[in-house]
């Protein structure tokens, strides 16, 4: 009977082998042939080698010398040669102990020293404390925090602002709040070094568009227009974002917002703008680019601003709609992880807007003064003004490099030292230069206050001709 059932069994697989598709055959096949060269092939253990002695070995481990954790960097680099600041750096500032007239400083609408914000800052101070020893989600919100974030919303007319910490973490955590690995991102290549930070820990695809060429970045929307027509499932997931500054810390110009705004609903983007030179600066109440460019503010998804300049203070804010602000409080990570802004900063920078509205004709004055000085600085024999006449903050960089970026920084900071020397306390804009996408050229950074007397502009503009004649020849 066992027999039977045996032979039964054999036909049953006989049948089904020659039922079966060839191709399952051939794969059973060659499977059959893989467990068999496994099963049957030789193993080979890695044999130690022999061929040093002990002696020789300790010898030899003796005389490596490990690569440096660092490239070696020179003991005259001006990180490692800091100027040391005596005194609040206001409207006169101490400098390795010689008095200058600030030409340095972001304080734009001098408020650094001013009564009010101090006094603010010093009764929040005697209130809650110099910290706050933790981040907002654990006993860290404070109630001057939720006014500042109110205040902020209110004054630049949208339905939410939140607040961090820290000016650089403010974008630089924003964006990898939203924009995700696989996600597209269009950035001007003047872009600050925050920003590029921020895309960094975003971990999208960046194209980078040619600095406020708006006929480079469609063309770029366009290119990745027909790649979504190719892969329409892949395109409906894809978030396309634009992200540029208001005004260019790199360059001092503004961007073309009226133009990236056309863009934005013909091609179906996000634009994230971030304002931190231009809040407090440009509008007629200081509203930022937005305002200049009379622009409705819900055309733009998220605006950010460090609290840094204009308002004196520390941190920063970014605004929107509800729903947008609401997300960064879970995935923003320098809101999350970082302590919460010290209370007397956001009573201080509470106050410094308070000032910002009751005198709105602050930023006509401030304007005029970045017109007198870009003007009187034309034309001088081996730079030229970089940025525009608005801007508070300009660059001035050499007209013709010398070949060598080192040799053209020492011949700026002869210019900076000489100035200095005259009272006149200027600085040059530091990159990290492994670090930058697109590195700037070096140059000197002239920063207008609204403290500057019109005396002053025209003694730092011919100091400034003077000595550029005398190092450049």
């Amino acid at each position: 009977m066992a027999t039977a059932a045996e032979q039964w069994v054999l036909v049953e697989m006989v049948q089904a082998l020659y039922e079966a598709p060839a191709y399952h055959l051939i794969l059973e096949g060659i499977l059959i042939l893989w467990i068999i060269r496994l099963l049957f092939s030789k193993t080979y253990k890695l044999q130690e080698r022999s061929d040093l002695t002990v002696k020789e070995k300790e010898e030899l481990i003796e005389e490596w010398q490990p690569e440096p954790l660092v490239p070696p960097i020179s003991k005259d680099h001006p990180a490692l040669n800091y100027n040391i600041v005596s005194g609040p750096p206001s409207h006169s500032i101490v400098v390795n102990g010689k008095e200058c007239i600030n030409f340095a400083s972001f304080n734009f609408l001098g408020l650094l020293g001013n009564p009010r914000v101090k006094a603010a800052a010093l009764a929040s101070l005697k209130k809650y404390g110099v910290g706050t020893c933790g981040p907002r989600g654990f006993y860290g919100t404070f109630d001057v925090h939720l006014d500042l974030e109110d205040r902020l919303a209110k004054f630049m007319k949208t339905e939410e602002a939140i607040i961090y910490s820290y000016g650089f973490a403010t974008i630089a955590s924003a964006i990898p709040a939203y924009s995700k690995r696989g996600d597209i991102v269009f950035v001007d290549r003047a872009a600050c070094f925050a920003i590029q930070k921020g895309l960094q820990a975003s971990r999208s695809n960046i194209k980078l568009f040619e600095h406020n060429d708006m006929a480079d970045l469609e063309r770029l929307l366009k290119e990745q227009e027909i790649e979504d027509q190719k892969n329409p499932r892949k395109a409906r997931v894809t978030r396309r974002f634009i992200v540029v500054e208001g005004l260019y810390m790199n360059t001092g110009t503004i961007c073309p917002l009226p133009e990236l705004v056309q863009l934005k609903y013909k091609y179906k983007a996000r634009i994230f703008l971030e304002e931190s030179l231009s809040f407090g600066v440009l509008g007629e109440h200081g509203r930022g680019v937005t305002e200049h460019f009379g622009i409705n503010i819900d055309d733009i998804d998220l605006i950010s601003a460090n609290m840094e300049n204009a308002l004196a203070s520390i941190g920063g804010f970014c605004c929107g709609r509800s729903f947008v602000i609401d997300h960064q409080r879970l995935s923003g990570q320098g809101y999350c992880f970082s302590a919460s802004l010290p209370p007397l900063l956001a009573a201080a920078a509470i106050e410094a807007l308070n000032i910002m509205e009751e005198n709105p004709g602050i930023f006509a004055v401030l304007k005029e003064k970045c017109k007198r000085i870009h003007k009187a600085l034309q034309g001088i024999s081996g730079l030229r003004v970089v940025g525009e006449a608005l801007s508070p903050a300009f660059h001035l960089q050499l007209e013709a490099s010398t070949g060598s970026r080192e040799q053209d920084a020492k011949l700026l900071q002869e210019i900076v030292r000489q100035c200095m020397d005259r009272s006149i306390a200027l600085t040059q804009a530091r990159y990290l230069e492994r670090e930058e996408k697109c590195l700037p050229p070096p140059s000197i950074r002239v920063v207008v206050t609204v403290e500057q007397t019109e005396e002053e502009l025209e003694k730092a503009a011919s100091t400034i001709k003077e000595v550029a004649q005398a190092v450049l020849g």
